[in-house]
């Protein structure tokens, strides 16, 4: 066990595009990667996996950066991942990229199926940032 983390942005980046490729093949499933390539002005598959790919590695150095010294632990990992993937589907999925979208924020319909899809897949994401940063550090 590690008690003395030193994770690296590094491990950030690198556990930020293990779970991102894992909640994009979720976002695959649902049809959601063209509307990411949207943001950008494509709707373009390979577009939208670029543009999520990119935004996972920089989440996942940000990771790092707010709770990289507070992750000692695969439990800690796994509580703050499963924190930070919350906080990124408010922040991600209900406010910017609806936004960014036209559609406006999205909190009228944050329990709808979809949104629940998506707050799993937001949470498996950050767990296994959190996890594989850890097992790296």
């Amino acid at each position: 066990m590690n008690t003395n983390s030193h994770i690296t942005y590094t491990n950030g980046v690198i556990g930020g595009l293990v779970g991102g490729v894992l909640f994009g093949g979720l976002m695959t499933l649902m049809g959601i990667v063209p509307m990411i390539a949207m943001m950008v002005g494509s709707e373009s598959m390979v577009v939208g996996w670029i543009v999520h790919l990119l935004i996972s590695a920089a989440t996942g150095a940000l990771f790092v950066t707010v709770f990289g010294t507070k992750v000692i632990s695969y439990q800690t990992a796994i509580l703050y991942g499963a924190g930070y993937g919350v906080i990124w589907w408010v922040l991600g999925a209900l406010i910017i990229m609806p936004v960014i979208l036209g559609m406006g924020v999205q909190f009228s319909s944050m329990f709808d199926m979809m949104r629940m899809m998506s707050l799993m897949g937001h949470v498996v994401f950050g767990v296994v940032l959190a996890v594989v940063a850890y097992k790296m550090g």
